[in-house]
Parts: C-alpha cells; structure tokens; sequence
C-alpha cells in the first residue's frame, strides 16, 4: 500500500518537505481554485503536477498520484445526465488529469453541503483539539438558524426541545461561527459556500427529489463519465456521505454497502470504485467495516484512514485519534494489506491518513480545519506501525 497525504498547494501551510518527512510518498490534491463545474486544463494539472514531482537535488521525490476531487456540480445531482454541459466539463477535467498519467480520481455525490461539522476545535482530555458533529447544535442551526421549511418534521419533540435550549445558550458570535462551519464549506469542499438566504433557495431546487432520484441521477452520471475513464485507465473512487445519513432533509445515497452494491450493479464498469472512508463509514454502527473491505476490495483503489467516536446519542460524534475510536483498524488494514498483495505493483492501494488532532505547535498556528501537519504526522505513523506489524505476520 502506497502511503499518501493530502496536500492543498503551496499556500496550505504545510510544505512538501513536511510531506517527505512525515514519511509519504504519494499526494493527494486537487485545482481547488478552478470554480466548480469549469473544466480543468491539461495545462493547468501539469503545473500542479510539476510542482510535486520536480524534485529538488537531495529530496525524495513524490508522485501526484490521487486526485481529489473534481467536484461534481449540484445540477448533476439534482438533473442527471440532463446536465450534459457539466458532465461534459467534467469529463474534460477527467482527460486532463489522465494527460498527465494520474490514474484515481477520488469524488462524491452529496447534495447541496460536502463533509459537515458543527465543532472545529473540539477540546479533547489531553488539551488537543478535534472536529465533531454535535446533533443538538446541528438541529439548533437547521430549526432556528437555518429556519428550513418543514423541519420539524425530521426531529421528535425532544430532539426540537433540546434544539430550542441549544440555541438560545448561543450568542452571536456562536451562531456566526456555527453558520461559517456548516454553510461556508471546509477545506477540500467540492459544495460551494453558502449565505443563509442562498442555502435555503438550494435547497428549494430539491422539491420532490428523493433519494431514489438522487441515486438514479449518480448511476447517470457514472454510466456518461466510466467510457472516460475506462479508455485512459483512470479509477473512479466515490467518497462516502459524511456524515453517512441524510441532512437537512436532502437524501444521500453513499452511507452503506447496500448503496455501493447498487451503484456497483447498475455501472458494472470495473472504472467505477469506492473510496473507502473509515472515518465516514463508522459513523453508523451498523457498517461492518471489516466486511465493506472484503466485500468490495476490488473496487478499493483509494483508502481514508481515520476514526470517528459515537457519543450517548448515537448520532453526535467526534474525531477520534487514527487507532481509537469506534474503528476496528487493525481488522480494516488486514483486509486492505490481503487485497493489495493480489494486485500488481502499478495498481498497489493508495491510502491517507485522513484528518486529524490539532496538538501541539499546530495549537499556535493557523491550519486547515482538519488537516494539521502533527495530528496527520501522528496518525500515518500509527498506521505504517500497524501495517508492518501484519506484514511481519502474513
């Protein structure tokens, strides 16, 4: 397995040395500066690319060899294959990073709102700092913030209660932040940020679209994209929901392996994978990781390693550190290490540690909002532990 690190360009506060010595060979990036739904150009990748891989005399080199992602526009997700001009575009980006011999394209299909935190500096017991989703303020925010037509209907009595007390402990420096968390997209987003008026007019658009629709509109847009990928020899990794339910009323249809079998049975090209989310995942309790590796390891080109923690309420969670948390990481990277020794060496599994405690130094520092360079640092090296221990044992 090739050991990898998302990397958000030279302006991200992480620099590429940081990468070679937190032990990473691979990067994982994106053109997060082209607008959603403009075409990348061959151009443009090969200078991200030259950028990574032009090794400076004395370095290791690193090879650009995820791209994540190439968003996906919201009309693709609400029309289908009707949105001919975006899935156009987006297979251009497509040919583009396949120009430039980049081979996994990591995306996702959630409606309206990416990955979704309430909290972005969650004090932890040793005084480092998380992300978490806290379904109290979440509720604050889509009951009496957000005012979402309808709402209540998605929340019981006690859910609204404890919503209504949330909110009014809030003053408004808590709500301004609330709102800038959930509606002003985090780093790596491929949802675009929102103000309060334009979220509730996006949402509007999703009048009588169910999931049903939404799922059907996925499989659409894979069975136009997979000829693409197929003919250049790229992988396609669809990111799970994060998290992996429906959100203010909008469905997502990436949350289980019932959802990839079915994705899976409707676009059987061998293009069209999964991007296998730990983290996102283990959310629910009722994902069997372990059994999601073995099940679709073939269809795993690209891995996010990380652990979340249920809490009381079985839907509120934080990040947790990589080898804790409701994860069973050791069972996960004995399935992935038992898929990855069958594959040739050119099509070895990518993974990434994915988010991570803000501890330490970065506690000073301005840093993207789960992606500090120490709490990543600590967690790849947690991993590589894990995964000689089992090499050693195979």
């Amino acid at each position: 397995m090739r050991q990898a690190w998302r990397w958000f360009g030279p302006n991200a506060g992480v620099p590429l040395d940081a990468v070679r010595q937190a032990g990473a060979t691979d990067i994982v990036s994106a053109l997060h500066e082209v607008p959603i739904g403009q075409a990348w150009t061959t151009q443009q990748v090969a200078a991200r690319k030259a950028l990574i891989e032009d090794t400076p005399a004395g370095r290791t080199p690193l090879v650009w060899s995820v791209v994540e992602s190439i968003p996906v526009p919201d009309a693709v997700k609400r029309q289908g294959k009707a949105a001919k001009a975006d899935i156009e575009a987006w297979i251009a980006s497509l040919e583009a990073v396949a120009e430039n011999g980049i081979r996994i394209i990591c995306f996702n299909f959630m409606p309206v709102v990416d990955w979704t935190r309430t909290d972005l500096d969650y004090e932890l017991p040793t005084g480092a700092t998380a992300m978490r989703f806290d379904q109290d303020r979440f509720a604050a925010f889509d009951l009496h913030i957000l005012e979402r037509k309808g709402a209540e209907a998605d929340y019981s009595q006690e859910d609204r209660a404890r919503a209504r007390a949330t909110f009014e402990a809030m003053d408004d420096g808590d709500v301004a932040a609330l709102v800038t968390n959930i509606a002003s997209a985090l780093p790596g987003s491929t949802t675009e940020p929102l103000t309060i008026p334009q979220f509730r007019d996006r949402l509007e658009l999703y009048d009588g679209i169910d999931a049903g629709m939404v799922q059907r509109h996925l499989a659409e847009f894979l069975a136009a994209v997979a000829p693409a990928a197929e003919a250049r020899g790229v992988r396609l990794a669809l990111h799970p929901d994060d998290p992996p339910r429906p959100l203010f009323g909008l469905p997502r249809v990436a949350s289980t392996a019932g959802d990839y079998a079915a994705l899976f049975d409707a676009v059987p090209s061998p293009a069209v994978g999964m991007c296998f989310c730990t983290g996102s995942l283990g959310v629910r309790a009722d994902n069997d990781l372990p059994a999601i590796a073995r099940r679709f390891a073939a269809r795993i080109p690209f891995v996010h390693l990380r652990a979340t923690r249920r809490e009381g309420d079985g839907r509120s969670f934080h990040e947790a550190a990589h080898l804790e948390g409701d994860v069973n990481m050791v069972a996960v990277l004995r399935e992935l290490l038992a898929e990855d020794r069958r594959r040739a060496p050119h099509d070895t599994i990518v993974f990434r540690p994915d988010h991570g405690h803000r501890m330490l130094d970065d506690l000073t520092k301005k840093v993207h909002p789960g992606y500090p360079a120490i709490g990543r640092l600590r967690g790849l090296a947690e991993l590589r532990g894990i995964i000689h221990a089992l090499d050693a044992g195979a």
